[in-house]
């Protein structure tokens, strides 16, 4: 699956704190379970964890996972 890379605006705002991204460190996230949408930008990994949190985002989205109980240590 291919996509293309852009670099965003200077004056691009964070999704989660509308703070510009370039004044602080960067993230871009792109959802390319579907068709790679357009990129949601984040000014920190604080600000991308926190919308996670808040959007419940993590809800569903992982293995369920039981102990052993004969196999632990």
């Amino acid at each position: 699956m291919s996509t293309t890379i852009t670099t965003p605006s200077t004056d691009e705002e964070c999704t989660y704190c509308r703070s510009r991204i370039f004044d602080h460190d960067p993230i871009c996230v792109r959802d390319c379970i579907t068709d790679c949408g357009s990129p949601a930008y984040f000014c920190n990994y604080a600000c991308l964890s926190t919308y996670i949190d808040k959007n419940d985002l993590t809800v569903g989205n992982a293995c369920e996972w039981t102990s052993d109980e004969s196999g632990c240590w």
